[in-house]
């Protein structure tokens, strides 16, 4: 089968190319290597080199913008792909609240240049690599058929986001697939996410800050994640049908902290007041992914903060 995925180089994004290859799919990338304005970029430039070093010469990337719809249009028309994995976005709501017209050229204007090239060119399957952000406040165990009062920007163009892409199956452009992850972390992650500003505080043996003491995330393993969207968007059965991709297990922001310090041997805890920016969020239900896709989460907090620990004490920049 070809795939077309847009952000194939960020970190869901080239793990989920990874896992593609390797099943014996063909594979093409678009990503314009962004930093958003808050990625240092040596740090960027030494990421995208060891993710893209790892991609089987077969894979295609180009390296444009999908807020450019000739360009987009150009690439799908050549590469002709049964199904586009939509991840290009904005990466989280800090971002967005600093950016929000630049945020919205990205997560509505590039989403909807995507959809327009996929119904030209006869595309399949759309995948949209939505966000747990789209629920808001929630507790444990919520369903992908829970109501979704988001809060924020960000959330809420990932929730017009699955619209714009379910009124295009309405309309029978193509099918759909949409998958909502929360709090994906791992090797070659930047460092401006919380399981990574963790880390590498406790590693320069400063102070983690954590933003509220009850507050809990649904952490995802990078692997988990990119192995469960690829197998969503390869079977029949995922079709017009919305999933949570999580490892289903929440872990307070404080318990995270604990655990890489001790990891670590340093650094020191500071905690504070929630962040009103971000719901409360707990855990999600994978029930449906299991069923019809056999997704199988294996990597808890333990192993997979131990994993990312141990690529950044060997990695080159970090050192």
């Amino acid at each position: 089968m070809k795939v077309l995925i847009t952000g194939g180089l960020g970190l869901i994004g080239h793990n989920t190319v990874l896992h593609l290859t390797r099943l014996g799919h063909d594979v093409a990338v678009i990503d314009n290597l962004t930093n958003y304005g808050v990625i240092p970029q040596q740090e960027l430039d030494y990421l995208m080199q060891q993710r893209r070093v790892k991609f089987p010469l077969s894979v295609r990337c180009y390296t444009n913008d999908i807020a450019d719809a000739a360009a987009v249009d150009s690439i799908i028309a050549g590469e002709q792909p049964d199904v586009v994995i939509h991840m290009a976005s904005f990466p989280r709501q800090k971002v967005v609240n600093a950016n929000p017209g630049l945020g919205a050229k990205v997560m509505i204007e590039g989403l909807i240049n995507m959809l327009e090239s996929a119904n030209t060119h006869s595309v399949k399957r759309f995948v949209y690599i939505s966000s747990s952000m789209v629920y808001g406040d929630f507790r444990d165990d919520v369903c992908e058929d829970a109501i979704c009062r988001p809060q924020g920007q960000y959330g809420i163009m990932k929730l017009a986001g699955e619209a714009l892409v379910k009124d295009y199956q309405r309309r029978g452009c193509f099918d759909y697939t949409i998958i909502r992850p929360s709090a994906v972390y791992g090797p070659l992650d930047v460092e401006d996410r919380v399981i990574s500003r963790f880390m590498m505080q406790a590693l320069r043996g400063g102070w983690l800050n954590v933003n509220g003491v009850a507050e809990t995330l649904d952490f995802t393993y990078v692997d988990d994640a990119a192995e469960g969207i690829a197998n969503a968007s390869l079977v029949d059965q995922t079709k017009n049908r919305t999933y949570n991709i999580t490892k289903s297990h929440s872990v307070t922001l404080l318990q995270a902290a604990k655990m890489i310090v001790s990891m670590v041997g340093q650094g020191s805890i500071q905690v504070g007041d929630r962040d009103l920016d971000f719901p409360s969020r707990g855990s999600l239900n994978v029930d449906a992914a299991r069923q019809d896709f056999g997704y199988d989460p294996k990597v808890d907090v333990a192993e997979g903060f131990l994993s990312y620990y141990n690529w950044l004490t060997t990695s080159t920049h970090w050192q």
